[in-house]
């Protein structure tokens, strides 16, 4: 029985190098390899739609060579497009490009369904009636929430499509944040290669107070921690704040 379920198997992956299990009628079996591979294909596709849009006939050829090459590692359906995000990022071969994109589209998938909670690490909202947020921020310790991601990317995947196929990356990173809200909904924001580095600081050096933070980040940039700075610094952290990005601070 396992033997038989082994041909099965190989030959649904791979038809060309595996023939099919004898004693079944070939018609069922192509129903199979149709059923198995379209519901594949079609999952990929709602879950990567710029590449399916970008490799337009050869779509199908891509989704074969992810189907008859890679082990996954999962057997959970649900999985499936990390499991083609792996090996994109494996396999390499193709346009340079397309491993940061694939990334790009499926990280909003990964954040709509992250178990990570703002409340996983103790900390104060700063929604008492009256209290100074801004003098909170400034003294306390400002908390990145574990569903708020900053990414950095070599190529401008929020550019790339069928019109636009990038030969070199540009001489600047593409800097993201990913945040899903209250409503559950995953909203994308381009921060300002300082704004990027603060969001990145608070999640590196979490002992650090609001006020040291935008210190040190002033001392990055080679600027003067003045009050314009730090003003200027914490008008974005009460922005993250009032989002949810910083849901408040540490306690």
């Amino acid at each position: 029985m396992r033997a038989s379920q082994d041909d099965f198997a190989a030959h649904i992956r791979d038809p060309e190098r595996h023939p099919a299990p004898a004693g079944i009628d070939p018609r069922r079996m192509q129903v199979y390899r149709d059923l198995f591979f379209n519901n594949v294909s079609r999952l990929l596709a709602g879950n990567f739609p710029v590449i399916r849009r970008v490799y337009g006939s050869r779509w199908p050829a891509l989704v074969r060579d992810f189907y008859r090459g890679h082990g996954c590692r999962t057997p959970l359906f649900p999985e499936l497009p990390r499991e083609f995000l792996r090996w994109l990022e494996d396999s390499g071969g193709r346009e340079p490009w397309l491993p940061e994109l694939a990334h790009y589209e499926w990280v909003e998938l990964a954040l709509q369904v992250s178990e990570a909670r703002a409340d996983d690490v103790p900390h104060d909202r700063l929604d008492v009636p009256r209290m100074d947020v801004a003098a909170a921020l400034l003294a306390g310790r400002p908390l990145l929430s574990p569903l708020a991601w900053p990414l950095a990317y070599a190529w401008p995947v929020h550019r790339i499509g069928p019109d636009f196929l990038p030969e070199e990356p540009p001489a600047s990173p593409t800097l993201v944040l990913l945040h899903r809200g209250a409503d559950g909904g995953v909203r994308f924001h381009a921060p300002n290669p300082l704004a990027w580095r603060l969001l990145q600081r608070l999640d590196e050096a979490p002992s650090l107070s609001g006020r040291a933070q935008l210190e040190a980040l002033a001392d990055e940039a080679g600027a003067a921690p003045d009050d314009a700075f730090i003003a200027r610094g914490l008008d974005m952290l009460r922005n993250w704040h009032r989002d949810g990005i910083v849901p408040g601070v540490r306690r």
